[in-house]
């Protein structure tokens, strides 16, 4: 489904990616890792089409996107959920949720969204600022889902979260997968991300410097020493 290829990406100056190569197959969940600052938020931002590229290829279904905006890239069904959550405070997580769905012009998936996430239906005309940070985790992940994504990006998931609170959104994010949503995980919580997932990337400094399945790199010694504590 996704096809990045010699992927490079700069903030002016100073390279951020440099010749980054990954794929994630349809129906795939592939996790991200490695340190703060190896570039996995940009790649990330990269590919939905909020940090341009400045050189290589990204295809989705077969589609160039390097040219297309971010707004388009949406529109094919490449969806973000950034890092930091960025609900709309002040707005209900109702309104939130429409949002999500601006780009496809329907707010028909409310329900499901609201039985699929029991808490956000509790707060469901509530302020979203009022949300816990578990809640609004939750919220910004269901807005994205609004927009009925062919591929969710997921950055940071569990930043700031409590142990339980960030093993029940892993399990919400282990669950979409069973449902055959096409999720990229990016998380600092190596090995959470890596146990959910398909097949996984490690990057540092701008590069992919290892991958294989998940179950590899959870036993590759040098993944263990360097994001496992072990």
């Amino acid at each position: 489904m996704l096809d990045v290829q010699a992927l490079n990406s700069r903030y002016g100056r100073i390279p951020a990616l440099a010749g980054v190569d990954l794929r994630v197959g349809s129906g795939e969940l592939v996790a991200l890792v490695g340190a703060n600052g190896a570039g996995k938020t940009t790649l990330l931002r990269t590919i939905s089409g909020v940090q341009p590229a400045s050189g290589g290829a990204i295809r989705f279904d077969g589609q160039d996107l390097v040219h297309l905006s971010a707004r388009q890239r949406v529109q094919l069904g490449i969806v973000q959920v950034p890092e930091g959550r960025q609900v709309f405070g002040p707005l209900s997580v109702q309104d939130n949720l429409l949002l999500g769905a601006f780009a496809r012009g329907s707010g028909n998936g409310l329900d499901r969204m609201m039985v699929m996430f029991p808490a956000l239906a509790q707060k469901r005309h509530e302020p979203a600022g009022t949300l816990s940070g578990g809640q609004q985790q939750m919220l910004a992940i269901a807005r994205a889902l609004m927009a009925d994504p062919k591929l969710l990006l997921l950055d940071e998931p569990s930043m700031g979260l409590a142990p339980r609170l960030a093993a029940e959104i892993f399990a919400q994010i282990a669950a979409l997968r069973q449902q055959g949503t096409t999720i990229l995980l990016v998380d600092q919580n190596a090995r959470a991300a890596l146990a959910i997932a398909d097949r996984g990337y490690v990057m540092e400094t701008g590069r992919i410097v290892l991958y294989g399945s998940a179950a590899e790199l959870l036993g590759d010694p040098q993944v263990q020493q360097a994001y496992l504590g072990l």
